[in-house]
């Protein structure tokens, strides 16, 4: 059985059965019997049976929000914002599968007429993570399912009961059992579901697993799609007002306890402003309120996962070893009522610089290092310091300032004036550590089909 344990109390709040090699195999046959005739259902079909689930999300988000609260610790306001995010995400695929998916006549001349269409993968498996599980979830499976797949999901071991609450929703939407089932259990799980011979496998995680995965499946020949982490750059350049720049930034750097592939974790400053936006990005997160995920205005939860509060501790020790500042934070709180749960000071380190894993790896927490910098070509050799490219922002009054500096940019998503924004309509994509392959937008859809090439001569 997998215990499924709230990380804000330590206690267990439900345990789950666990698939093991034999079940994942029965699933995945029963899986690849059913994708044929799901795929030769029209679009229209799928269409109303994915407006049905978005229907049920709606309905049911206030009891969905406390669940995903229960398993991943996120403050309830948070989680609420994640469901109410996820329904224009399904609309934006609804809206646009039937232009997407339409066969595209691109040559018709002299008798031979050349078209290019869609047809599905065939069965998938999706790997999912826990810290934005609707989001990341859906990314995936949501067009998956419209362009005729059938779906192995298996939720992270984090949050298994969400996993499960999405299977629910989308059967009494319409989705045969078959079609989109759910694996359930911990890495071992993951390991034996790759040993099926599926035609895709979409993971959204770290990029050591990322790797492990390409590993494990080199050779095979199918669609493999990694969306992994980033140690996300912003430069506040020195024109822009460093009070709201860092409003802006500390949000975006401790937003769900910086639990997020796109959080902001190395901010760079002009040394012309860098004292006041430091002053003023610490008051900010000095007035974050730290506590219960149920209790309303909470804004920093505890940590998913306990094995974290390590990562963080190594980091500020190395980082203070080799001369950075703690100006705030940097210790697990253990205070009455937070003690128990995996709850991590929100934390800023001063004088840091690349040297430090703080400023090299994920941190995946509510921590950051600021660093001063003299001009834009150091912010920038800076910036592309890293094996990691998922996203990268500039803060400017100057819009050829930052579109300069933001095309030179090693990474998938940019960004001026703003920070940690996903929009359905752009693809989400990264290089290097980051992944490879992509989610959202049309391109999003796509990814889930094989074109097929045309070639039709009049006799």
């Amino acid at each position: 059985m997998l215990k499924i344990t709230n990380p804000a109390t330590g206690k267990i709040v439900a345990e789950v059965l666990e698939d093991n090699a034999a079940s994942i195999k029965r699933k995945y046959m029963l899986a690849r019997d059913a994708q044929p005739a799901w795929a030769a259902k029209s679009l229209g079909h799928r269409t109303k049976v994915i407006r049905a689930f978005r229907a049920q999300v709606a309905a049911r988000k206030d009891e969905l929000a406390r669940i995903l609260v229960s398993e991943t610790g996120k403050p309830l306001q948070q989680a609420m914002s994640e469901l109410n995010g996820l329904l224009p995400r399904i609309e934006f695929f609804l809206d646009h599968a039937r232009k997407t998916l339409r066969p595209r006549k691109v040559h018709d001349q002299d008798g031979m007429t050349e078209v290019i269409s869609h047809e599905p993968l065939g069965v998938i498996a999706n790997i999912s993570a826990w810290n934005y599980p609707y989001f990341v979830g859906a990314n995936v499976f949501v067009p998956a399912l419209l362009t005729g797949n059938a779906v192995l999901y298996k939720p992270s071991e984090f949050a298994t009961r969400t996993g499960l609450e999405i299977a629910e929703m989308l059967y009494e939407a319409g989705v045969p059992q078959t079609v989109f089932t759910t694996v359930i259990g911990t890495g071992t799980v993951g390991a034996a579901l790759l040993k099926q011979p599926v035609d895709g496998v979409f993971f959204t995680g770290s990029a050591a697993t990322g790797k492990a995965i390409a590993k494990a499946v080199a050779g095979r020949m199918i669609k493999l799609q990694l969306e992994l982490g980033g140690k996300d750059p912003v430069y506040v350049c020195d024109d822009v007002d460093p009070v709201a720049a860092a409003a802006g930034l500390a949000d975006g750097a401790m937003y769900n306890a910086g639990q997020s592939c796109c959080a902001v974790e190395r901010i760079y400053v002009h040394e012309n402003i860098y004292q006041p936006f430091v002053d003023a990005f610490i008051k900010e997160v000095k007035g974050f309120k730290i506590g219960d995920p149920l209790a309303e205005g909470t804004y920093i939860g505890p940590l998913t996962r306990a094995p974290q509060i390590k990562v963080l501790e190594a980091q500020i020790a190395d980082a203070t070893k080799k001369g950075a500042r703690l100006a705030i934070g940097g210790k697990r709180i253990r205070t009455r009522g937070l003690g128990k749960g995996n709850y991590f000071q929100p934390t800023v380190l001063l004088d840091v610089d690349h040297s430090m894993t703080v400023m090299r790896d994920e941190s995946f927490g509510p921590i950051i290092g600021i660093q001063s910098v003299q001009d834009d070509a150091e912010a920038m050799v800076l910036m592309n310091d890293t094996s990691y490219g998922l996203t990268a922002g500039v803060f400017t009054k100057d819009r050829k300032r930052a579109e300069r500096m933001l095309g030179q940019a090693r990474a998938g998503t940019v960004y001026w004036n703003c920070c940690d924004r996903v929009s359905p309509r752009l693809p989400w994509s990264g290089v290097g550590d980051s992944g490879i392959g992509l989610t959202l937008s049309t391109y999003g859809i796509e990814t889930f089909t094989r074109p097929k090439a045309w070639h039709l001569r009049k006799a």
